[in-house]
């Protein structure tokens, strides 16, 4: 069993619902020009970072709504660089950006308090992966900001000693 197999759901939806708040510290008091400069060629600004987080929570909370709501459905696999290169990342406002990944975590955590104990063992069939629980799917979602943001301290990092 691993760590997050033991959490209790309420708080596997802390922790996902907490994420939120750490992304925001881990962005706090950068300039525009900070998180728009990319560290190394390649390699996302904070900027395109957040954007993708906040792409990605849409796609989470409508797959988290869909196992809810339908009989195993299919939960379609998403391809990252696709979206940087077409949705505009350099221009979005990473404020606004952080504002709609909150809203979405608290959202999404107020309809997981009130679900039924058996509804965690619903089910939707990823594209790519196959068959998830919710509880699965949440755990992996839970993981999505934690990772990003041990990357966006290391850019910050970077930004501050110019390597």
């Amino acid at each position: 069993m691993n760590a997050s197999e033991s959490l209790s759901n309420n708080d596997l939806i802390t922790g996902y619902q907490d994420a939120a708040g750490e992304l925001v510290d881990a962005v706090a008091d950068l300039t525009p020009e900070e998180l728009r400069t990319r560290i190394a060629p390649g390699r996302w600004s904070v900027q395109e970072v957040v954007c993708h987080i906040a792409d990605f929570e849409v796609i989470y909370a409508e797959r988290i709504r869909r196992v809810l709501a339908e009989d195993d459905p299919t939960l379609f696999n998403g391809e990252p660089d696709n979206f940087e290169r077409t949705l505009f990342y350099e221009k979005r406002d990473v404020t606004e950006e952080l504002a709609l990944i909150q809203t979405i975590r608290n959202q999404t955590a107020l309809i997981l308090r009130n679900i039924p104990d058996e509804a965690w063992q619903r089910r939707g069939i990823h594209s790519t992966d196959g068959p998830l629980t919710l509880r699965q799917l949440i755990e992996r979602v839970s993981k999505h900001i934690p990772h990003h943001v041990a990357f966006i301290r290391d850019k910050r990092a970077a930004l501050r000693t110019g390597k």
